[in-house]
């Protein structure tokens, strides 16, 4: 990577690092916070800090208020907190900080920190003592106490082998992508900030009653692997190669779960979408539709000459003749792309339906040379060995708006809810004492 600014670097690790994940299976949090962190290089952005709570953010200083946010005005997230802020009996663990009086609630309007990552996975999930918000938490270990605080949230703590577990690998590429010190520890940072914010929505959780049970649970997982069409045996058996036990990943799914829960209680009801944003996207994303010919359906494989299946170029082809063996025997293209495949391996190598004069030059010959159903043989390029596989073809059609309008209204509905998450979400780090500890707290 001789030659890269350090966030267009970074952004080639989150990448590489995102691509070889199985869907919601390993560290998607990891991946977020390293595309996070290179937006901030390549956008420019600065870190900014709360002036009470610490919290540090990248990117713009502030974002507009929304209209219905006037002076005086108690959001419906706002009086909640207020509710929740009512002092609780501390128990438990001993502390040798009070505070007298709750903190106040700030103005609804207050200059909030932008942030932007993508719900689609995201969205990818999200320490002093007063006791304004949380219940005291059950004592922990000795030996967990003593290991080291990384930061005390409320009542709640979160532990520094709790930060390095979760940037263990982005620092991991950091370093090998040569990133200095400064970087690494900034990233560790931001780590800390998403486990913070775990901390903080466990608490509404709790008080609400908005904890995912093992149906819904159960239910979510079913869906992901039909989403991706594989069985539910495949899907963990994916979960498990990749680092994770079973009781891990459902403990992930059981979060992103109640993530949303609280999303939908704090924040949907102040999501608003017009009729002219849905047909401004329209126009973004289909306005430049090819007017006929055809197009394919394609499957692809592509094994990197560093990459996580081999060392060398040689090596990488021989990682996809064997692949193609594997496929022509009967098993699942996608089962054998998600093992071996440094392109989308969480879909399984699916590209699916793609213009036919959108198809990079050197799959285009390729692809015509297959009919539906067909193999084509290892394809070395300077970036790697390649298999495909023609799924189908048919005649291009394009895209109504009417066949669009559901899909680009949930996008829209994504990004503005992540954006009115994210102010209430510092609402609540506003009314919750945090303490960052050691290196931390710099």
């Amino acid at each position: 990577m001789e030659g890269l600014g350090i966030g267009e670097t970074l952004e080639r690790v989150a990448t590489s690092l995102s691509e070889s994940r199985v869907a919601l299976g390993q560290d998607a949090l990891a991946v977020v916070l390293l595309h996070r962190f290179a937006h901030r290089h390549a956008c420019g952005g600065k870190l900014t800090t709360h002036r009470r709570s610490g919290t540090r953010r990248a990117g713009p200083a502030s974002l507009p208020c929304p209209a219905d946010c006037g002076p005086g005005s108690r959001p419906p997230e706002v009086q909640l907190l207020a509710m929740l802020n009512r002092p609780t009996h501390m128990k438990g663990r001993r502390s040798t900080q009070t505070h007298s009086a709750a903190p106040q609630i700030p103005p609804a309007c207050s200059p909030e920190p932008a942030w932007t990552p993508a719900l689609a996975v995201l969205l990818a999930l999200s320490i002093a003592v007063p006791i304004v918000l949380f219940p005291a938490a059950p004592v922990p270990a000795v030996e967990r106490l003593a290991e080291g605080i990384a930061a005390q949230v409320g009542n709640d703590i979160v532990l520094a082998s709790e930060v390095l577990e979760l940037s263990r690998p982005i620092e991991a590429r950091m370093r090998q992508a040569g990133a200095p010190a400064a970087e690494i520890a900034a990233m560790r940072r931001d780590a800390l900030e998403r486990l913070i914010e775990t901390k903080l929505l466990s608490s509404v959780v709790e008080r609400l009653e908005l904890g995912a049970d093992r149906d819904e649970v159960d239910a979510a997982i079913n869906a992901i692997a039909a989403d991706n069409n594989l069985t539910l045996e495949q899907l963990l058996t994916s979960v498990t190669s990749h680092g994770l036990t079973v009781e891990e990943y459902r403990d992930k799914i059981r979060g992103e779960i109640e993530r949303s829960k609280v999303v939908n209680a704090m924040v949907r009801s102040r999501v608003q979408i017009e009729a002219e944003e849905v047909r401004a996207l329209y126009a973004e994303r289909f306005g430049d539709q090819r007017d006929g010919g055809h197009e394919v359906y394609v499957r692809h494989i592509l094994v990197m000459p560093d990459g996580r299946s081999a060392n060398t170029s040689t090596g990488a082809c021989e990682v996809v003749r064997q692949a193609r063996i594997e496929v022509a025997n009967g098993v699942a293209f996608s089962e054998v792309a998600q093992r071996v495949s440094d392109m989308n391996p969480e879909r399984g190598g699916d590209l699916g339906w793609i213009h036919r004069k959108d198809l990079a030059d050197w799959m285009s010959g390729v692809v015509d040379d297959l009919q539906p159903g067909q193999l084509s043989r290892p394809i070395s390029m300077p970036f790697g060995c390649n298999l495909l596989e023609l799924v189908d073809r048919r005649e291009f059609r394009p895209i109504t708006f009417e066949q669009a309008e559901a899909q680009l209204r949930n996008y829209i509905y994504q990004q503005k809810t992540e954006v009115e998450y994210t102010k209430w979400l510092d609402v609540l780090r506003e009314q919750t004492y945090i303490e960052r500890k050691g290196a931390f707290g710099s």
